[in-house]
């Protein structure tokens, strides 16, 4: 199902600044039957990234209502939420007075391979790399067209992420999910202070890790220390966890910490 601003329908207007400018943000989440994961953080990371853009955020209320309409109850969906701008006039200055348009759809889960989160998963090392914005930095905006062309470098299904590197040659995340690295026992993730989305499963990873004595710290990962890592890990709403099993000529087995961070986010989806 997909509803925009709370009506059953495919269309959005052609004049609406999210298809002219990628003038809004999203979410990503997945619905389960009996409710949404981790539905509170994925709203208040929507407002966050709504206040960076100046967008009016929808209420709370009305969206997860309109979430609830379009998920399966009785099957796992993926949920996509996006807040544009709205329409507007031609040019490049917002209205005063935006009036938000809404969208909610719901998809299928992915029907990845069980081995990719058995066996860990190949990644593709991408060319595209991504820009510095400070602005923009951690927020999930509609403007993707990194990712889209970073993700067009490789169509061999065996290799379903690729990791993408800032204009320093540091590593930042995946295509579509965040990076972690295992070292002596504790993660470290990059900052996303330039460039990168700060995701959900991410926060709820560190907040998890805080809560065991784990420690978890935000700094720069360079390609050299991504390949030495004991073990580097892709996080996002709908995978969850997958271990990086190859990557630039680098092979990992599987580790115990990719399974730990697994747990971990079991037992606060509880």
């Amino acid at each position: 199902m997909i509803l925009v601003n709370g009506v059953a329908t495919d269309s959005v207007a052609a004049t609406d600044r999210g298809l002219a400018y990628g003038d809004g943000v999203f979410r990503t989440l997945l619905a389960r039957p009996g409710g949404l994961l981790a539905w509170q953080r994925h709203y208040r990371k929507l407002a966050h990234d709504c206040a960076a853009l100046a967008i009016p955020c929808p209420p709370e209320p009305l969206l997860a209502q309109e979430v609830e309409r379009a998920a399966d109850p009785s099957d796992y969906s993926v949920i996509k939420i996006v807040i544009t701008r709205g329409s507007g006039m031609r040019g490049y200055a917002p209205p005063e007075s935006p009036t938000p348009t809404r969208v909610v759809m719901a998809s299928p889960l992915p029907a990845y391979p069980r081995e990719y989160a058995r066996d860990g998963v190949k990644v593709h090392w991408c060319r595209t790399r991504l820009s510095f914005q400070l602005r923009l930095a951690g927020v999930k905006h509609l403007n993707r067209l990194e990712n889209v062309l970073a993700r067009a470098e490789w169509s061999d299904p065996a290799v379903p992420e690729g990791l993408m590197l800032d204009g320093d040659g540091n590593v930042v995340c995946g295509t579509m999910a965040n990076l972690l690295i295992v070292e002596g026992g504790s993660l470290v993730t990059p900052e996303l202070s330039r460039c990168g989305v700060a995701g959900v499963t991410r926060e709820r990873v560190m907040e998890a890790a805080a809560a065991r004595g784990v420690a978890f710290r935000e700094e720069p990962v360079s390609q050299a220390r991504l390949l030495d890592a004991e073990e580097a890990l892709l996080v996002n709403s709908v995978i969850g966890v997958w271990q990086v099993r190859e990557c630039g000529g680098r092979s990992w087995t599987p580790g115990a910490f990719a399974a730990r961070v697994r747990e971990w986010l079991d037992d606060e989806a509880r």
